[in-house]
């Protein structure tokens, strides 16, 4: 079948390399830009980018695609039977989800209508959900709203994270999107009832509010890390929680309760064991204290 591939980070690479692999002819990828990254701000492509060269394949990296009429054109003229989306990170204009026959398919991460939106993952893990899954959808104008061909859930464990969500889910993707061109199975609209929106996340998402109860920041650090991070200040730096689990203890939010250390929140007491410094490697707990005591008592911000 030919095929565009249309996706970014290292959640859409499985996919792309599940459709080489099965002998689908990949006409084009399209990829966001290269961007600055490291210390040296070098122009560094994303993931799907570096892994389409890998493969041999073109590659078109177009900043912006809503109101480009030219590039409607050009991936008009790939005469594709179909176009699979995973997390690309541009919005299609109705010019390109119409063009291939078969429509553009998107791999989403929830299980739709559950979580429509940009940060799926990291929404299904903060709210508490037992489950989540992929859901193949053919696209439409809406925001994630289009009708649905394939899904397939998977727990989220009491102690999941989003690297291993994402990975789990990254695998039922490339799987699923396989099956979806194969077998072409007929598209079921979404249920009005339970549509639930995941925000994009930003940056002060991870400051750590330990007014609330712990059970929740437990969340927010397993849902938050590596990216934007979960973090509080003390003594005028930004410490970076990078793994914590709940645990028993009572005070005014945000004082040191030990040694561990154990900080108390809203209701009970959140145990953090792995930290870091800005500009310092990750430590686990006792072994940060030693070079940055949070002795009880200390209030944390």
């Amino acid at each position: 079948m030919r095929l565009a591939f249309m996706g970014s980070p290292d959640f859409a690479v499985p996919a792309l390399h599940a459709l080489h692999a099965a002998g689908h002819e990949i006409a084009c990828v399209y990829a966001q830009p290269p961007r600055p990254a490291g210390r040296g701000q070098k122009e560094t492509p994303c993931p799907v980018h570096r892994a389409a060269l890998e493969l041999g394949l073109p590659v078109r990296t177009p900043a912006r695609v809503r109101r480009d009429a030219a590039e409607h054109a050009a991936f008009a003229a790939l005469d594709l039977d179909a176009a699979v989306v995973a997390a690309y990170g541009l919005i299609l204009p109705k010019p390109m989800l119409d063009a291939p026959r078969r429509g553009c398919l998107n791999i989403h991460a929830s299980l739709l209508p559950r979580w429509r939106g940009a940060g799926p993952i990291q929404a299904a893990i903060l709210a508490g959900d037992a489950e989540t899954g992929i859901t193949i959808m053919r696209m439409e104008e809406g925001l994630d709203t289009g009708p649905m061909l394939l899904r397939e859930a998977t727990p989220i464990g009491p102690r999941a994270t989003t690297p291993e969500i994402h990975d789990a889910l990254a695998g039922i993707g490339a799987r699923l999107i396989l099956r979806a061109l194969a077998e072409d199975p007929p598209a079921v609209p979404q249920p009005a009832a339970g549509v639930t929106h995941a925000p994009k996340i930003v940056k002060e998402d991870g400051r750590l509010d330990w007014r609330a109860d712990a059970l929740s920041l437990d969340r927010r650090v397993r849902a938050l890390n590596p990216w934007p991070g979960t973090f509080f200040l003390h003594g005028g730096e930004v410490i970076r929680v990078l793994a914590a689990e709940p645990a028993e203890g009572s005070g005014p939010p945000g004082t040191v309760l030990d040694g561990a250390p154990t900080v108390a929140c809203g209701q009970c007491a959140l145990r953090l064991l792995r930290l870091q410094r800005a500009g310092r490697a990750p430590l686990p707990a006792a072994e940060f204290l030693r070079g940055y005591p949070l002795p009880p008592g200390a209030v944390l911000g």
